[in-house]
């Protein structure tokens, strides 16, 4: 029975899939730290003084939230490559850079509402005791809305990394790609599709069961 099991494609699929798995974490990983970066400026943006800068944040977060990431991929992917840089994007680039644009626009919104979220009063605090506008928002402030920051970025760490199953439409070699071409080559969707699922919630479901115990540990 062992042999039977060994030699079964839900076995015989994980190499495969393995590969797959690690350039999903890759492309996740990487477009959510930048996507971190660029959504913390945009979200403190949201919030600046400035009509210009407050607008072209604006429009960023509306645009990038109003339309399928789907679609942004086959822009960045296609649209971009053949009508302005006029040169081909490589499909791995492409994907962190879709990662980057669609969880940045997401957690900018994170930022901003936990930024919005600090009493009054500590801004005041800050400014009693000598500080200046940025110095209260570094010393202050930042440290208090990063911890409520925590739960939701863990939460779009989930949505993300789902999200890079749709890279499969531009041949990007993650999990559900890979998986793919395993039952494409095997004729053994079922089998190969159960583990794909698998190998996700490996993932998902531990990082939602710690997000869980962190929400109540931080009491956010």
């Amino acid at each position: 029975m062992l042999e039977t099991i060994m030699d079964s494609h839900y076995i015989q699929s994980l190499p495969l899939l393995f590969k797959g798995l690690l350039w999903t974490l890759i492309i996740t990983i990487t477009g959510l730290i930048l996507g971190f970066i660029l959504g913390a400026l945009a979200g403190l943006g949201r919030l600046s003084k400035s009509k210009i800068l407050r607008g072209i944040c604006t429009f960023y977060v509306e645009v990038v939230r109003g339309t399928p990431i789907l679609v942004q991929i086959l822009f960045i992917y296609v649209g971009l490559s053949e009508d302005l840089i006029g040169f081909n994007i490589d499909k791995i680039t492409a994907s962190i850079v879709a990662i980057t644009i669609n969880a940045g626009a997401y957690i900018s919104e994170i930022v901003r509402g936990a930024v919005k979220s600090i009493d009054k009063g500590q801004h005041e605090a800050g400014r009693s005791i000598g500080l200046t506008e940025k110095q209260t928002m570094r010393y202050i402030i930042w440290p208090q809305a990063f911890k409520r920051m925590i739960p939701p970025l863990g939460n779009q760490f989930i949505i993300s990394l789902k999200d890079t199953s749709l890279f499969s439409v531009i041949a990007v070699g993650e999990l559900l790609y890979m998986g793919k071409q395993y039952y494409n080559a095997t004729f053994s969707a079922f089998q190969t599709l159960i583990m794909v699922c698998i190998l996700y919630l490996l993932i998902t479901v531990p990082t939602s069961y710690y997000l869980q115990r962190l929400e109540r540990k931080l009491d956010v």
